[in-house]
């Protein structure tokens, strides 16, 4: 049989893309990239934003109307199965939490969930970069957040069948192992261990590999910064940390349910910058929050010109069902949104060039990760950032390269 996937959304939602395809090839299934190729169609959703939901209700009715068998996994699959139905009646469902019962879905009308470790089962990659998922789920409730009710609470993996699984990305010829779950340094909170003992172990693994690790909340950051930061040290971990902020007023923080304050955040971005001045940080803001005044906008504003982050995420706040932030009074109108996000952009913007400028002149062991416009490569910095190159290297390689240009989003550089 033929399957043709899809999938859209986080890194987990591509960790769980390539145990699928792993199982399935496991099985004799045929993975093809052309959906008139394919006798099944498997679609992996995200529905993080209003804009994102209407983008996979739309994708679903262009693949409705293929006639193909169809399976939705992904966060819709938990969260909004009415609506996947309303597009398709006739619909099979995975929820995320399940991506290893493909074969049930593909086999049997009513499969029986049972909840098992993802890291037991085979994951097939096809390029250098290897999504591992440490964890599902997450135990807080942020008032925005439909992810966390679409994959329950938090199921740290045993370090040893995530060390497993990252030996068999690399043998399959990966480079870069992302590190995801809904929130990294949560992980080893259900079961005694730490974010920072599973990278000290990850970094004895043999190889010539490099680890991004995923995004983290301050407040479970916090409860272990100081083994967080040693599993840092590795020159196989990149030197890079995403730390949502979502807000700088401690009062929109609170509505938001995200149990720390401005100064904790900042805590822990001083303790990384003492300890890694090179770091790269990147963090999240939501603008419109409910009832956000001009002044918590400005707060926000104030943070981001002192913090000086690296890479700033920022996203319009969307109202997502089942969630306590929908219900909240004190909608802040669109065209204010908008002039909100707008003027972040900019100021973000500027401040990344100026943070990619302080790089000219400097020397990076980059990773090359993928090709490039135009006929160029492009690679990873030990702090990765993505560097642009126009020597033609091999993908997979580790090169000796000196900055000569930046722009806002990435560096450019020749190898030496």
């Amino acid at each position: 049989m033929k399957v043709y996937l899809e999938v859209y959304g986080c890194t987990a939602n591509k960790s769980d893309a390539s145990l699928v395809k792993g199982i399935l090839k496991d099985n004799n299934y045929e993975i093809v990239d052309e959906i008139n190729d394919a006798d099944v169609l498997i679609l992996l959703t995200c529905t993080v934003i209003d804009t994102t939901e209407q983008r996979m209700l739309s994708r679903l009715k262009v693949l409705k109307n293929t006639g193909k068998r169809i399976i939705v996994g992904g966060c819709m699959a938990s969260i909004q199965s009415d609506k996947v139905k309303s597009v398709i009646p006739n619909v099979k469902l995975l929820p995320p939490q399940y991506s290893y019962q493909i074969l049930d879905v593909l086999n049997y009308e009513k499969p029986i969930f049972k909840l098992k470790n993802k890291t037991k089962f085979s994951k097939y990659y096809n390029d250098i970069f290897a999504p591992i998922s440490i964890a599902e789920g997450c135990n807080f409730s942020c008032s925005y957040c439909i992810t966390s009710l679409a994959r329950g609470k938090l199921k740290s993996y045993p370090i040893d069948e995530i060390t497993q699984d990252i030996c068999s990305a690399i043998g399959q010829g990966c480079k870069e192992i992302q590190l995801t779950s809904q929130d990294t340094s949560s992980f080893g909170l259900d079961s005694g261990n730490n974010l920072g003992v599973l990278l000290t172990n990850i970094s004895r693994i043999n190889g010539q590999f490099r680890v991004r690790i995923g995004m983290m909340n301050p407040y479970t950051c916090l409860k272990n910064i100081n083994s967080i930061i040693n599993g840092y040290k590795s020159s196989k971990i990149y030197k890079f940390l995403h730390l949502p902020v979502q807000s700088g007023d401690n009062v929109i923080l609170e509505k938001m349910n995200r149990k720390y304050f401005v100064d904790d955040f900042l805590k822990i971005i001083k303790k990384f910058r003492e300890t890694y001045p090179d770091i790269t940080i990147s963090t999240d803001v939501i603008v419109g929050f409910p009832t956000e005044t001009d002044s918590q906008f400005q707060h926000t504003v104030n943070l981001l010109k002192e913090l000086k982050p690296d890479i700033t995420n920022i996203t319009r706040y969307s109202a997502r069902p089942n969630t306590k932030a929908k219900s909240m009074n004190g909608r802040v109108k669109t065209n204010i949104v908008k002039d909100r996000s707008k003027y972040l952009t900019e100021l973000c913007s500027s401040i990344s060039k100026q943070h990619n400028q302080k790089h000219i002149g400097k020397k990076y062991n980059v990773l090359i990760t993928e090709k490039g416009k135009d006929g160029t490569f492009v690679g990873r910095s030990e702090n990765y950032k993505p560097v642009v190159l126009k020597e033609k290297i091999e993908i997979g390689e580790i090169r000796t390269v000196k900055i000569t240009k930046a722009a806002s989003t990435f560096l450019v550089g020749s190898i030496i």
